[in-house]
């Protein structure tokens, strides 16, 4: 049906690669390519199945063109960092390629999650006749199709929405993070916004929080209120939302953690001088802790991410609760990565599935709720991450 480039190679990008290449019908070729060349060799060596793969560099938006033209690809799935989001399209621009990410574009001096720089994009892929699909992932991506599968069949309006984001898994390790730990640690240090009526209201980072039990035993966590990006789509394409947060699982010895290197300086974002040299702390940090690719093997437990989800049908109140369990396990087991890497990489191909057999495509700039939900649910159940939903 189609041809994709996957840019990044790691463990989002070797969930994507896997799962591609178990849908031929779909995805006819497939190319991995990322700054290290042999990462991608790697991952296409434990895939039963030809993947091509190639050294790019996302920054480099002219040599990305000429890949692209060279390869001619119908669509470029963007695993890579958020920060060379813009520089990616750019280049799909350039070439005539359709487009898909799995998180909005920040600077990379500035902890800003915003989809704006993304949305000016809409005149240019809309006169192109290309089709951009932001944020393809669990959170934002799936969420956002939860959302926007209550709306259709459970509601006539929903008023209030929190999505809950539980990793019930445990790596053994004193201090990692369960995906890129410069991106993580960038947005859990970032000020918190919730959605409140007509506006965001911002509160200090990590400064509320409460329990939440997890359904089929995953187990009962202190989930933290937080920002993340896919509250800015939702509220804007559903406007009968009043209210909206977003909450994340941590555990006790991960918040210790990030205080203490938070005091010492090790999140800072802007560079500092040592030795001479510009290093800045944060990717340094990044560099000494553990790879999350490297958890895979490591990590037990399941995940539970949905979205509860309360408003009105019928002129009397519901409240729906939509929600995945994922086995860290079961994800190591069958792709070789962890359960985080899992449900960003299946929705991730997913995604492309929709845009390659047109389902979900049409020129311009689109997040995942302005599609139709009920395919990517269906393919959902098909590909590994089963849904349930019940009535609170």
């Amino acid at each position: 049906m189609g041809s994709v480039v996957i840019i990044g190679a790691g463990g989002v990008g070797q969930v994507v690669a896997h799962k591609c290449a178990q849908v031929p019908e779909v995805f006819e070729k497939i190319t991995l390519a990322s700054r290290t060349k042999a990462k991608c060799d790697a991952i296409a060596a434990g895939i039963d199945r030809k993947i091509d793969t190639a050294k790019i560099d996302a920054d480099d938006v002219p040599a990305l063109t000429e890949f692209l033209n060279k390869v001619k690809p119908d669509l470029v799935i963007n695993v890579a960092l958020p920060y060379q989001d813009l520089h990616i399209m750019d280049a799909c621009l350039a070439a005539g390629v359709h487009y898909l990410d799995t998180a909005n574009y920040e600077p990379l001096d500035e902890a800003k999650f915003c989809y704006k720089w993304q949305w000016e994009y809409q005149e240019r892929f809309e006169k192109a006749g290309l089709t951009a699909l932001l944020g393809s992932g669990f959170d934002p991506g799936v969420t956002n199709v939860f959302t926007a599968y209550a709306a259709k069949h459970f509601f006539d309006e929903i008023n209030e929405l929190e999505i809950i984001d539980v990793n019930g898994g445990d790596h053994g390790q004193p201090f990692a993070t369960n995906f890129n730990p410069e991106i993580n640690i960038r947005e859990v240090t970032a000020p918190c916004k919730h959605w409140e009526v007509d506006k965001f209201v911002e509160t200090e980072a990590m400064s509320v929080k409460k329990s939440f039990e997890c359904p089929e035993n995953v187990g009962t966590y202190n989930i933290y209120r937080m920002y993340h990006e896919e509250m800015e789509s939702l509220v804007k394409h559903f406007p009968t939302i009043k209210k909206a947060s977003f909450w994340m699982s941590f555990s006790d010895n991960y918040l210790k953690h990030l205080e203490v290197l938070g005091n010492v300086g090790m999140t800072r974002i802007d560079p500092v001088i040592y030795n001479g040299q510009p290093i800045v702390p944060l990717q340094f940090l990044k560099a000494v802790l553990p790879d999350p690719s490297s958890l895979g093997p490591l990590t037990k437990g399941r995940t539970c991410i949905g979205c509860v989800c309360t408003g009105i049908k019928d002129g009397k109140e519901l409240k729906k609760y939509i929600y995945n369990i994922c086995s860290h396990e079961e994800a190591y087991k069958e792709v070789k990565s962890q359960a985080i890497s899992y449900t960003t990489g299946v929705p991730a191909m997913i995604g492309a599935m929709m845009m390659l057999s047109k389902k979900w495509l049409k020129p311009g700039v689109f997040n995942m709720e302005q599609f139709d939900p009920d395919p990517f649910m269906d393919a959902l159940n098909k590909h590994g991450l089963p849904w349930k939903e019940t009535t609170l």
